[in-house]
């Protein structure tokens, strides 16, 4: 009987494969609906090629775009889950560096002094570990391999909060104009908003990475926000790959947290067409579920 160790590890492995091969299943179907609303042929030409270049990694079990991301885990750890937290990280490291030789995925962890890859995507910091506890006796992992091109257009900002909602959507759209066709769109904004820097910029990556296509804020008033931001986008006429249209954006979502009274915290994340995200969950008695996520 394999150890609950090797268990985590088939696991993650799985999530790591399926993640790689397809972006989430809310993402191919928006991008279907996308080619059906898009009025613009040459958009319309890119989005039926990226179904296609979807179907062929599907077909022959390959990684669906040549970025194939920094190596990201969201975890749910819950209090009662056997005592192997503390070679948890270890256990899906080992679990990235087989899953990059085996698939194989190009290796995108790189020494930011010498400049050297070792190969196997891990490293200092990497992969990334996101870890929530929460009380249960289970162990969640959510995979998502999060390309360069959607990390090269994002933004921070700590602005007065006499006027920050006011200043909002402008910040966006211009953090949309900038990127440009750099995040390879139709993308999902991802929006955060917090007391400091740091916890803004995880609430926009979680947002535009986690959250369904479709889904809302569960404030009535913040999902008015996310619809007439993503109408706002749509009108810009970036489209897909750059090539004109009115499908630059498949969703917009926003996460907040409380702030300090002197600072209104913004980070502005990117998610391209390939957004990819699967899930396991592995239970004390070592079976375990995968699924897309």
């Amino acid at each position: 009987m394999p150890s609950l160790e090797d268990v985590v590890k088939e696991a993650a492995k799985k999530i790591i494969r399926m993640a790689s091969v397809s972006p989430a299943e809310d993402v191919v179907n928006a991008l279907r609906n996308a080619v059906k609303v898009e009025m613009h042929e040459p958009s319309k030409v890119q989005l039926n090629a990226i179904l296609t270049n979807i179907e062929l990694a599907q077909k022959y079990t390959a990684a669906v775009c040549q970025d194939t991301g920094v190596p990201t885990f969201f975890i749910k750890l819950g209090d009662g889950f056997p005592p192997i937290r503390s070679k948890l990280f270890s256990i899906l490291t080992e679990a990235v560096r087989e899953v990059t030789k085996e698939l194989p995925l190009r290796s995108n962890s790189v020494d930011p002094l010498t400049e050297k890859n070792p190969g196997d995507n891990t490293g200092i910091g990497i992969p990334v570990f996101d870890v929530e506890l929460f009380d249960g006796n289970y162990l969640e992992m959510i995979y998502t391999p999060k390309g360069g091109g959607t990390e090269l257009p994002s933004k921070a900002f700590v602005v007065p909060p006499g006027n920050a909602w006011e200043r909002l959507p402008e910040l966006v759209l211009n953090a949309v104009i900038d990127a440009g066709p750099m995040p390879c769109p139709p993308v999902i904004v991802g929006i955060g908003i917090g007391p400091n820097l740091d916890v803004a910029a995880k609430l926009a990556k979680k947002a535009a990475v986690l959250r369904p296509i479709g889904s809302r804020n569960n404030n009535s008033d913040v999902a008015k926000i996310e619809e007439a931001l993503l109408n706002a986008i749509n009108k810009l006429g970036i489209g897909a790959h750059g090539t004109g249209g009115n499908v630059t954006a498949l969703d917009v979502h926003i996460e907040y947290a409380y702030r300090h009274p002197a600072t209104f915290a913004i980070g502005i994340v990117f998610s391209c067409w390939a957004t990819r995200r699967a899930r396991a969950v592995v239970y004390p008695d070592g079976k375990y579920e995968v699924r897309p996520a």
